[in-house]
């Protein structure tokens, strides 16, 4: 149960801390928590989204969902995706690209990524019926955050521990660890009105082996801002997939 609390209070905003005293060594295993906390964010961006579209234009509500989970998390992933941007692209060398992302000053890169980013978040969005939109903001956060998760038992820290930038380095999920992830990806994709939608899944993979072969080819590991810049790439490609099928099948 702390593990669970630690995933709460270490990927969102909210005063989960009052509720208990969490030790530092939970904080470990909060990725495997990851997606589980994806239904939290999803859910509240959703309810935001059918409020908001009662009054308003979609599109603004569009906008105040995405807002809202910006506001839940603290932009800790889109500060991810960011300093993934600008190491990745203005890095030459291992040592480079991972001086840049610990850098807390964002460069051209970043600024490109992050509007590129949400611009094709809010058309992708924006070009689903509210349903379906909020159908897929339920299932595509929790199972991209399942997903991005993987990346810890897949690749090995590429800093030292003292390095990190919150001091914590994430330990490998145990086989319970990774079944419950699991479960917490896959379960919200019954939220989904057809089976066929299914497919958009296979997307969010396909994003995570190119991220972690780019990676493991760079750098030799992964970092925090990788993980964030995962799951957002991965939710990126998820909402494509529910386009394209909306458009093309359905």
């Amino acid at each position: 149960m702390l593990c669970i609390l630690a995933a709460f209070i270490f990927f969102t905003r909210l005063p989960f801390w009052r509720l208990a005293e969490v030790p530092s060594e939970y904080f470990k295993n909060v990725v495997s928590r990851w997606a589980l906390v994806g239904w939290l964010t999803a859910g509240l961006s959703v309810i935001v989204l059918y409020a908001a579209s009662l009054v308003l234009p979609v599109s603004i509500a569009i906008l105040l969902a995405i807002v809202t989970r910006l506001l839940i998390t603290g932009c800790l992933h889109e500060d991810g995706l960011a300093d993934f941007f600008d190491g990745f692209g203005g890095g030459t060398s291992r040592e480079r690209i991972l001086s840049i992302m610990k850098d807390s000053h964002i460069g051209s890169y970043g600024v490109i990524g992050l509007i590129l980013y949400f611009a094709l978040l809010y058309m992708l969005l924006s070009s689903l019926p509210p349903a379906l939109a909020g159908s897929a903001i339920l299932a595509g956060d929790p199972f991209s955050k399942g997903v991005a998760g993987m990346i810890i038992n897949r690749l090995p820290y590429a800093r030292k521990e003292e390095e990190a930038k919150n001091k914590t380095v994430y330990n490998r999920m145990t086989t319970g660890e990774y079944t419950f992830s699991l479960f917490s990806a896959l379960i919200p994709l019954f939220w989904l009105p057809e089976p066929v939608y299914f497919l958009a899944g296979l997307l969010p993979v396909l994003v995570f082996y190119s991220l972690i072969s780019l990676m493991k080819k760079k750098i030799q590991g992964y970092t925090g801002d990788c993980c964030g810049a995962t799951f957002l790439l991965c939710e990126l490609s998820f909402y494509l997939g529910i386009v394209v099928i909306h458009t093309t099948i359905v």
